[in-house]
């Protein structure tokens, strides 16, 4: 089987982070959002995926290298010259995608992160006979999104409504399809959105069926969705393979520590905490709903919450950092300083207080 990932563009909600790579290469619990996404599409049998890009696809090909003998998988790209939308990367990867075989293929937003139920969605698809399956989410506010509206017994999508002022259901697109080849055929080479042009015209066809998402779902395209994401992952990681996440008196709730990653003396670390590979984290240090990523160090007695802190950074004795501070690659807070905050673009140093929410440039 083949699978196209949606790529996309800069990333500019994930800044700084993606000011030092590709958003799907951000580290998502400790290892690069997309490769949650390979792995899982591994599992299931595909063995080749196409990366739908129109911004540094050298960097996300050289990166993905080495993912590819260790997965055994084939990695390519598809460049596009102009942003294409959903669907117009789909006619542009044709030839990449169609084999002659006639097997569906998956398509996913590279933002989504969830449990990945691909086996089940493989097997939905075949007993319906419909020429498109999407995955649905149920929401808290249908307000704010555009509403799958679905025959609950079969499935079969009967319309989209985009923020609908009156309730008429709770399932949203969760940007995880699986696609007949013959899909592509209603798709041109130009700027298209799968889900406002191609998918209402399959539904009116009756050919298009939605099958709700068993467990967590999120968009973690930007920081607080992150953040909200990693404690919903962790969450997830607890019910299926606790063992994978730390336990004794430093930890409290979910926390996923690299087993490269050095933890000091007289720590509190958790809940929804990701602490990547080649940290240090010194003596007496506080680490609560944060993800602290590969080669970064908070020093004694710091207190870390809510924030993202980047590759290779530091945070200095007794420093508080707070309320979404940002931190991008190798950027060093001073000793005792306070971040509320901040946004703060790579290799910078901090060394008066953040009082307020803004951009350090």
């Amino acid at each position: 089987m083949k699978a196209l990932i949606l790529v996309g563009g800069f990333g500019t909600r994930l800044r700084p982070l993606t000011l030092s790579v590709p958003k799907p290469l951000v580290d998502f619990a400790n290892k690069p959002m997309i490769l949650h996404q390979i792995e899982a599409l591994k599992e299931v049998g595909v063995t080749e995926v196409v990366l739908a890009i129109n911004y540094q696809p050298e960097v996300m090909i050289n990166f993905l290298k080495e993912f590819e003998s260790s997965l055994g998988m084939t990695i390519t790209c598809s460049q596009e010259t102009e942003p294409l939308g959903t669907a117009g990367p789909l006619a542009l990867a044709r030839d990449k995608l169609v084999d002659g075989s006639g097997e569906p293929f998956f398509v996913l937003n590279s933002d989504v992160i969830s449990e990945y139920p691909f086996a089940e969605l493989i097997k939905f698809h075949k007993i319906h006979g419909g020429d498109a399956t999407i995955m649905v989410t149920k929401v808290d506010e249908p307000s704010k999104y555009g509403v799958v509206v679905m025959e609950e017994e079969t499935g079969k999508v009967d319309k989209f409504v985009e923020k609908p002022k009156v309730f008429v259901g709770n399932k949203i697109n969760a940007g995880i399809y699986l696609l007949n080849p013959s899909v592509l055929d209603r798709i041109e080479l130009r700027p298209t959105s799968i889900e406002k042009e191609i998918f209402p015209k399959i539904a009116a066809d009756q050919r298009l069926f939605a099958m709700v998402l068993p467990g967590f779902w999120m968009d973690i395209g930007q920081p607080r969705d992150y953040i909200t994401g990693l404690r919903l992952y962790l969450d997830s990681i607890k019910k299926k393979s606790p063992a994978k996440l730390s336990a004794g008196p430093h930890f409290v709730g979910n926390v996923l520590v690299h087993e490269t990653a050095v933890i000091g003396e007289g720590c509190l670390i958790g809940p929804d905490v990701a602490v990547g590979p080649g940290c240090v984290v010194e003596s007496g240090v506080r680490l609560s709903r944060c993800t602290v990523m590969r080669g970064a160090r908070v020093k004694n007695h710091a207190c870390i919450s809510s924030s993202i802190i980047g590759w290779h950074s530091t945070v200095g004795q007794w420093a508080r950092v707070e309320n979404m501070t940002i931190l991008g690659e190798d950027v060093h807070v001073g000793d005792e300083v306070y971040s509320n905050g901040g946004v703060v673009l790579p290799h910078k140093e901090i060394k008066s207080n953040i009082l307020k929410p803004e951009i350090v440039m």
